[in-house]
């Protein structure tokens, strides 16, 4: 008589064996008809084939199983699964693929059963959104998806009627912050971020000292008007003709140039510290690169640089004579790239980790590559404060009859820049702030789009929100903001609709000077921004363009496109076809208005645009 126990289950049941009989095995105690073929096997079968399983590192599954090449005796058994408790495989193990080799001298190897691949290691790309008001950072995995968002507004300063100024210490610090936060909330460890993307406000200039890095005066933002004389004069002596040939703008305050100028004609010892190579200028991309590379990167791309009225934009150069004409070394400039290049690494002692940098875009750009309007005629809008409606227009400088501005889209490494005609709104989704805060009409955007959706139309009213004159194509800064077409029969919900309808009829206006300019009518408009939510407002805008617009589904666009401009660079991407392929489908609107209705809506907009710039 022998005992044993059974290990077919957890329950470890001690069994009597009687073998005296090979052929009448009998097997007593408290088992059952699995427990008892266990026991006669035991007695019968000298050796077993074990199986078992290992622990994997770094696959896709974290174990693998594992069995004997041959038999091995029974009471070698345990023995032979203890070897195993400490034993670990490297992914990737192949069927077959020796595990432990010659097990306990028996001249037999513990092999795997199955395939276990290597875990694929996800990819992210932080986008570091640096705005006017606020900093944001976000990040993405590989498939597009955000993972981590984090955001933080920072202090405006308005030194004088019209100037308007940031603290750049502010501004580093709290990009800083948001960036860390955005990977602490994300999930993920640094080692696992494969790029930096940054996307800024466009324009607003700083001047800092190359050796300690201190600014000497305030960023000077794109909004501030304190060099609109200057600007004037350089109109007055006929050089808009000369300044618009080789950078594609408008003289006008808003751009870097006046802006540096000023810096260096107005803060004590600047002009001198510049003219002795002492001095670095650039804008927001600029600063935040030779900060996050601990000084080494004094860089910026070709969409930054286009808006500074210092770069040629048809050579791809600073301008020597423009740089003469306000009086600006060149060597206070930074260097001009690609958007998707590499412009080095962050400094550990920083960022925390050698994360390269890989893609810089201005805003606009940035959102235009993120919608991946890459072919000539494709036109995005972009509906926050304002409104920025870009068309690319491929390889041809467009020189506009109506009143737009020619710049820059992002651009591959292995490629030269596309151009864009932009043109901007001043007042956009800004016009429901104003019925919210002064007007006290509605509480929240989302009531403007719930009242105009009582109302079948404006019922003849029309409100032109020129508060601060009239942006492209019109370029009127003594227009004022107007309301017609009141009758007694005009309510609270006519004149919300009205309001919003109001956004609808400005982007109609860019867009149209620009098919005008290009001679080619459009067939959709990518959109994004705060108002693009409202579908009332998107179909209304699909109805007087006569085009599709396209609103995706992820609207963070402007952080998007340059995501997938460092992702590109960074080989997250392959390239634009595979991006097209992942991007998941939005919400399109098709136009339904009659031709007739269209046409007298527009022809009392037109009106309502005269009026305003009646005097």
């Amino acid at each position: 008589m022998k005992e044993m126990i059974c290990i077919c289950c957890p329950m470890g049941c001690h069994l009597q064996v009687d073998d005296s009989d090979k052929n009448n095995i009998i097997v007593t105690g408290n088992t059952c008809p699995r427990g008892a073929k266990y026991a006669k096997d035991e007695v019968t079968c000298p050796k077993r084939v074990v199986t078992s399983v290992v622990n994997v590192t770094g696959g896709e599954i974290n174990m693998v199983s594992v069995k004997t090449g041959d038999a091995i005796p029974k009471d070698k058994m345990f023995d032979a699964l203890k070897v195993l408790e400490t034993v670990t495989a490297q992914a990737p193990v192949e069927i077959g693929q020796v595990i432990v080799k010659d097990v306990l001298g028996l001249g037999v190897d513990f092999v795997a059963t199955k395939t276990v691949a290597k875990k694929k290691s996800k990819k992210y790309i932080v986008s570091l959104d640096q705005g006017t008001t606020s900093s944001r950072a976000i990040v993405f995995d590989e498939c597009g998806k955000i993972v981590g968002v984090a955001q933080k507004e920072f202090k405006q300063i308005y030194p004088r009627a019209g100037w308007v100024e940031h603290d750049p210490e502010d501004i580093w610090s709290s990009q800083l912050e948001v960036f860390k936060q955005a990977i602490s909330k994300s999930g993920i460890s640094l080692s696992e971020v494969s790029a930096i993307g940054i996307t800024n406000q466009r324009e607003t200039s700083i001047v800092w000292d190359k050796t300690t890095g201190e600014p000497v005066y305030n960023a000077i933002v794109w909004q501030c008007r304190r060099t609109a004389d200057y600007c004037d004069s350089l109109k007055a002596k006929g050089l808009d003709e000369l300044i618009y040939s080789k950078t594609g703008l408008t003289v006008d305050a808003y751009f870097s140039a006046t802006k540096l100028k000023w810096i260096l004609d107005n803060v004590k010892g600047a002009r001198e510290m510049a003219e002795k190579g002492q001095l670095l200028f650039g804008t927001i991309d600029t600063y935040l690169m030779w900060k996050l590379s601990g000084g080494k990167i004094h860089a910026t791309d070709y969409t930054n640089a286009s808006r500074t009225m210092m770069f040629n934009i048809k050579t791809l150069e600073w301008d020597e004579e423009l740089l003469k004409l306000f009086g600006i070394p060149k060597s206070v400039l930074p260097k001009v790239y690609p958007s998707s290049y590499n412009y080095g690494v962050c400094d550990k002692a920083v960022a925390g980790a050698e994360i390269p940098v890989c893609g810089v875009a201005g805003d606009q750009q940035s959102a235009l590559f993120g919608h991946l309007c890459v072919e000539k005629g494709a036109v995005k809008n972009t509906y926050g404060t304002g409104c920025f409606t870009l068309m690319n227009t491929g390889n041809e400088f467009v020189v506009s009859k109506r009143g737009l501005i020619t710049t820059l889209a992002a651009s591959m490494q292995d490629g030269r820049p596309q151009y864009v005609l932009e043109g901007s709104v001043f007042v956009g989704g800004a016009v429901l702030q104003w019925l919210r805060d002064e007007m006290r009409l509605i509480s929240s955007a989302r009531e403007a789009d719930e009242l105009s959706a009582t109302v079948e139309d404006a019922n003849g009213v029309y409100i032109v929100p020129a508060f601060v004159g009239l942006g492209a194509p019109h370029w009127d800064a003594n227009a004022r903001g107007t309301v017609v077409g009141l009758t007694r029969g005009a309510k609270k919900e006519h004149f919300v609709r009205a309001a919003l309808e109001s956004i609808a009829y400005q982007v109609f206006d860019v867009v149209h000077a620009m098919e005008s300019d290009i001679d080619k009518k459009i067939t959709s408009l990518a959109v994004d921004g705060g108002a693009s939510v409202s579908d009332m407002l998107m179909q209304f805008q699909a109805d007087l363009l006569q085009a599709d617009v396209l609103r995706p589904a992820v609207v963070e666009t402007t952080a998007l496109g340059v995501c997938y401009l460092a992702g590109l660079c960074a080989g997250v991407w392959k390239d634009i076809e595979q991006l097209k392929k992942q991007i998941s489908k939005g919400k399109k609107f098709e136009p339904t208005m009659d031709n007739k209705r269209r046409y007298d809506l527009l022809l009392g907009w037109e009106s309502a645009i005269a009026r305003t710039k009646y005097e």
